[in-house]
């Protein structure tokens, strides 16, 4: 079941989903927008190839930097922070789904990773890029997304208390952990 406007005010007032900072005037009927931070973090061109389980091709070729706003140039790919620091409780999940006026200026808010797991706790990673002809600036404390949240059976291992947990209580955009998965 999808939680509708009094439903999301209901669970972040009972401390269920924790949203900080919170905005009442962010909830929608049936999601709660969520702002873009203030930290972005993009791969400079090059041809040396990122290996998903090197740490060191992943880190490196890397620039990142804190500010106000931010251009997305044309086929640019970034990462970006939310605003928001969210926790979610072992019984509700969420999806993070672009802002359709944003979407109509050509940026993409998620490639793949738009699932927030059951007992997630932190700011979420967006993994941003500009198919427009255009460069789009981005400024950080606009609303750029919402999180559509889903209630659910209990999880038996909430994101919280599962070993490996990655991205537990991240801050500010996170690149890929991908090299700490056993390679098959």
């Amino acid at each position: 079941m999808i939680l509708v406007d009094w439903q999301i005010l209901d669970r972040i007032t009972r401390g269920f989903i924790t949203v900080d900072p919170f905005d009442p005037s962010l909830v929608q009927p049936n999601s709660l927008d969520i702002r873009l931070g203030n930290h972005f973090v993009w791969y400079e061109e090059s041809d040396d190839v990122i290996d998903p389980y090197r740490q060191d091709t992943i880190a490196s070729g890397t620039k990142e930097c804190v500010g106000d706003s931010i251009v997305l140039a044309p086929g640019q790919f970034m990462l970006a922070e939310t605003l928001e620091v969210i926790g979610l409780p072992d019984n509700i999940v969420a999806s993070i789904e672009g802002k359709s006026s944003i979407a109509r200026l050509g940026v993409e808010l998620h490639q793949t990773g738009g699932w927030i797991d059951a007992g997630f706790r932190g700011s979420i990673t967006l993994e941003m890029c500009n198919v427009n002809a255009r460069p789009v600036r981005m400024y950080a404390g606009m609303p750029i997304g919402q999180l559509v949240f889903y209630t659910t059976e209990r999880a038996a291992e909430p994101y919280d208390r599962k070993a490996g947990a990655k991205y537990m209580d991240q801050r500010q955009a996170t690149l890929s952990r991908y090299h700490e998965n056993p390679r098959a």
